[in-house]
């Protein structure tokens, strides 16, 4: 008797990129259980290293309001069932409504009735599923970037100890150039010190497993580097900095541009939307 189903075994392949054969034991091994054959493939360095699967897709936009004075802005996505809908000048002004409304405070139970007359006056169904509101606290501001296409978008707030500061044109094309780098990067984190440490643990197990018939001086060296470039992938400041074709770190590019204005610049918190992803639980 399986303890999985053959949709278990399409989306390990999804997943990981691994043969069908490869899942198949994978899961016999965790009896069903999908995250513990994603790891037992890791370990064998069958896995094409962690990839995910693809997220379901959905039509819609990601859109974004920054109110005057960049102390306060919002990012939505926003959902419909056709991508010629998506384009529709009437749907894109509700887009830019919905916006305006949740930077200014409304909720989206208050903005029910304009969802309402849109899919009466649209003639789709359309869902507003998350959106992020940020709203600075002393010195900083908060901005955002919409991709290309406005499949992905980010929300961004960065702080400064001086007023001063966040005048500058320095610092203000430093926060554009950070939301460009979330969007390219996809970071899961501003700090390695925000990453669990359940899952550091588990990235040190896959890596010890990967090369355990080496010495050990040996795996504690190839341990400590993988988890080096792990940490590079999804912790923002240890990012390469993309606009200087990453031969600095971002924490690098944020200290140099701190120096020259005499400040200290922190990237308090960010929000990356992409259309079709599942709201984080």
């Amino acid at each position: 008797m399986t303890d999985f189903t053959a949709a278990d075994v399409g989306k390990l392949r999804e997943t990981t990129g691994a043969g069908l054969m490869d899942c198949k034991k994978a899961l016999v091994e965790s009896k069903g259980n999908l995250d513990a054959a994603v790891d037992l493939l890791r370990k064998r360095g069958i896995s094409l290293a962690g990839k995910k699967a693809a997220r379901e897709t959905k039509e819609g936009v990601i859109a974004q309001c920054i109110l005057p004075g960049a102390k306060t802005g919002v990012m939505a996505e926003i959902n419909c069932e056709t991508d010629f809908v998506a384009r529709n000048d009437t749907f894109r002004a509700f887009i830019d409504d919905v916006t305006r409304k949740l930077a200014s405070g409304a909720t989206l139970e208050s903005l029910e009735p304009d969802r309402v007359a849109a899919v009466a006056r649209i003639g789709e169904n359309i869902q507003v599923p998350r959106f992020v509101r940020y709203e600075v606290a002393g010195n900083g501001i908060v901005a955002a970037y919409i991709h290309t296409g406005a499949k992905v978008g980010v929300l961004v707030e960065v702080g400064a100890g001086k007023e001063a500061t966040v005048a500058t044109e320095e610092f203000k094309q430093l926060v554009r150039d950070i939301t460009l780098q979330i969007a390219a990067g996809n970071p899961a984190v501003i700090t390695r010190e925000e990453v669990p440490a359940a899952t550091v643990a588990k990235e040190k197990e896959i890596a010890a497993e990967q090369v355990k018939n080496k010495p050990p001086q040996a795996i504690a060296k190839i341990v400590e580097g993988k988890l080096e470039k792990f940490y590079q992938g999804i912790c923002l400041l240890d990012q390469g900095f993309v606009k200087r074709n990453s031969e600095v770190s971002v924490k690098e590019h944020l200290g140099g541009i701190a120096k020259q204005l005499g400040d200290e610049i922190v990237i308090r918190r960010f929000a990356r939307f992409q259309v079709g992803e599942s709201p984080a639980a």
